[in-house]
């Protein structure tokens, strides 16, 4: 979506042609497909209003109604697969020239709501009117847009009418969150190859944080980084000073289901043998602090990547956290690290199940050396269908 809104921003684009009322983005005033009106105005005026066109998202018959409208302006921009043979360039319209190709990620991937799809890399070029003409330097942030290399595109959070009716109607938007008369944190964690990273986003301010949590050695989990998210928000709220009731979202179900044991009375839990208790600790302390001065909060449980905007902007303050230089939680808690190498890739952790398992294959490796029975010449013998074997005892219908 990010090459959409680059683009429509440079070419100061009012309307959309392609794909449906449910996919296509939600930040232009009006938007159809072919002759059919999805919403906004389909008056005919002699200045036709600038437009995106998504050409692979229309049928044939769509496209030969549009072929005409396309054919006597110059104010619109189509993006479009290479529609040669072997990926080469071919001109969708015979008034038409292109102006930007590159590799880069497939322009309908918010279908489905996942990041991961941005990373798809497609040929897209960029065509324009032969009679239509565009600054070089427009002509160069359009390039650059098709050539950026960010598995994730930046979440829109405009202003414009339909974007507002948009966060309406996401889960958020749906209980009231963007009414609601505090302030509003979204957090998240993320924890890829063993780096883990937190972040927030404030709505009210439009704002957010992170940072990098410490201790990955001894063993990470995406709890723990929505724990430090969780954290880092409890505290920003602790330092604007004010008395506002506060609302925390989050998409883990494990965060809120581990601070559970906390709320109500009668209860004393212990942070003994909790993996996360450097962390635990500094929220229950901020929330005991807020409870003794009467502020009201709340923790509600979002739906995780389905496009919700204020889940996705607290998504990308966590893997910026990844990157941070602010290291927060890091002190030790000296546990026994254990490495081991496998497919020439060395791997760390403490004593969990994985480092069990390691070790008992070790030992039964050495063992067959010293064997000779049966079982070990089947174990050892090359080509005895082990695999299957080992398939049979997970599942017996193998």
């Amino acid at each position: 979506m990010e090459i959409i809104t680059d683009i429509k921003k440079k070419f100061h684009a009012t309307k959309y042609q392609g794909d449906t009322g449910i996919t296509i983005p939600p930040f232009f005033k009006d938007a159809g497909r072919g002759k059919e009106r999805i919403w906004g105005d389909d008056t005919v005026t002699e200045t036709p209003q600038p437009m995106i066109i998504n050409w692979p998202g229309l049928n044939d018959k769509e496209k030969a109604e549009l072929i005409p409208t396309l054919s006597i302006t110059d104010n619109w921009i189509l993006l479009t697969h290479p529609l040669g043979t072997r990926n080469k360039s071919q001109s969708p319209l015979k008034e038409s020239q292109r102006i930007a190709r590159a590799e880069g990620k497939c322009i309908r991937w918010w279908r489905e709501g996942k990041d991961k799809l941005a990373t798809h890399s497609m040929t897209t070029e960029v065509w324009i009117n032969t009679r239509g003409q565009i600054p070089e330097a427009t002509r160069m942030v359009i390039q650059e847009a098709l050539e950026k290399e960010n598995t994730k595109d930046a979440p829109s959070f405009g202003t414009e009418d339909l974007e507002v009716m948009h966060r309406s109607g996401s889960e958020a938007g749906l209980l009231g969150i963007y009414n609601f008369p505090g302030a509003v944190y979204a957090t998240d964690g993320s924890n890829d190859k063993g780096i883990m990273g937190a972040g927030y986003f404030k709505l009210d301010e439009h704002r957010g944080g992170c940072c990098k949590l410490g201790r990955g050695k001894e063993g990470n989990s995406s709890n723990r980084a929505e724990l430090g998210a969780a954290c880092l928000a409890l505290e920003d709220a602790k330092r604007k000073q004010d008395r506002k009731p506060v609302i925390f979202l989050s998409d883990s179900a494990c965060f809120l289901s581990s601070s559970q044991k906390w709320i109500g009375e009668g209860k004393s839990p212990s942070m003994h043998g909790n993996p996360d208790a450097d962390i635990m600790r500094d929220i229950v302390q901020l929330l005991c602090e807020r409870i003794e001065q009467g502020l009201l909060t709340i923790f509600i449980k979002i739906k995780a990547h389905r496009s919700d905007p204020l889940n996705k902007l607290a998504d990308r303050w966590a893997d910026e956290g990844r990157q941070s230089k602010n290291i927060r939680w890091s002190l030790p808690k000296n546990r026994p690290i254990f490495y081991w190498t496998d497919n020439s890739i060395t791997h760390h952790s403490p004593m969990i199940s994985t480092v069990k398992k390691r070790i008992d294959l070790q030992v039964s490796q050495q063992q067959l050396k010293i064997h000779s029975g049966s079982t070990a010449i089947f174990l050892t013998r090359e080509d005895s269908s082990r695999d299957l074997l080992g398939k049979f005892h997970k599942d017996s219908s193998v």
